[in-house]
């Protein structure tokens, strides 16, 4: 079972890619048109912007990733009962032994990246080393270690680069209106069927693409998650450990430093704790669900 999760998870990062430089394209050629007039264009940068972030999360994404979120790389002598569990659980994995990261933030939370086992890292919050005991962390860094043993991490890294590339265009198309970039273009196509179209279009795109990779990472988030609770279990052989762990983390306040959210997706626990219409965006299943599954097992 679990080889036939990671070559699914391998398919799956391909397909991946495809949707995302779909989502690319088409907003891609939304700014193109309202900045130049020229799908094109817009296209062909679209592209080029999606290429380098890609290339950079593959080849850079653990230092980018911990950059983003302010973590700092630790030794056995800084953190010891945090690497000494990461140590053990990655032994009992079989994988390498990945680099160990703390977050200075008191809300209770972790995750993993990198683009496979042999370059992936755990980071920590300072809060869940405060709060957690010995086996509730052993069930979280099982569950992060399971990410890594699946090779979850590599769509999450891949959808975290790929999604701030569609934000960051979105952005773009939405400054080009605010400011009125592209409206002497258009000014003469007023009259023009196919240029009201376009415009539409371009407007479209401009709001539905980030919405649209957003749902991508949902569907992509949520059973991984359950999976990984799982797993976590079968490493430590403690599932009391896991289901502790979770419910502690369903109390932890937000955590204090913003979270870009293309990345909130890598997190165990909601960084940003969304409630109401936001939450239906959420990319994990509700901690009460998790728990009562790890509880049937």
């Amino acid at each position: 079972m679990l080889y036939d999760q990671i070559s699914r998870n391998k398919r799956r990062t391909v397909v991946l890619i495809i949707v995302f430089f779909m989502l690319l394209a088409t907003i891609g050629a939304a700014v193109g048109y309202l900045l130049l007039g020229s799908l094109e264009f817009g296209v062909a940068l679209a592209m080029i912007i999606g290429v380098i972030y890609a290339a950079t999360m593959i080849f850079q994404s653990t230092n980018v990733v911990m950059s983003m979120n302010n973590a700092h790389e630790v030794t056995a002598e800084e953190a010891p009962q945090l690497y000494h569990i990461v140590e053990d659980m990655a032994m009992v994995a079989q994988i390498p032994m990945p680099r160990v990261f703390i977050v200075e933030d008191d809300s209770l939370n972790a995750f993993a990246t990198g683009s496979s086992p042999e370059n992936a890292a755990i980071a920590a919050t300072t809060g869940l080393l405060a709060v957690m005991t010995r086996e509730e962390l052993e069930g979280v860094v099982g569950h992060e270690v399971s990410h890594i043993r699946n090779y979850d991490i590599r769509i999450s890294t891949i959808a975290v680069a790929l999604a701030s590339a569609v934000t960051m265009l979105s952005s773009i198309g939405g400054r080009i209106i605010w400011y009125g970039g592209g409206r002497r273009r258009n000014d003469d196509r007023e009259g023009d069927g196919l240029g009201i179209l376009l415009l539409i279009f371009s407007l479209l795109s401009l709001i539905l693409a980030p919405l649209a990779a957003s749902l991508v990472q949902l569907a992509i988030s949520r059973q991984r998650e359950y999976l990984a609770d799982a797993s976590s279990v079968e490493l430590t052989r403690n599932p009391q450990g896991m289901i502790k762990a979770l419910q502690k983390l369903d109390q932890s306040q937000p955590m204090d430093h913003p979270v870009d959210s293309a990345s909130a997706a890598l997190y165990i626990n909601d960084p940003m704790k969304r409630e109401g219409v936001r939450s239906l965006f959420y990319t994990h299943p509700p901690i009460s669900d998790r728990i009562e599954r790890l509880r049937q097992m």
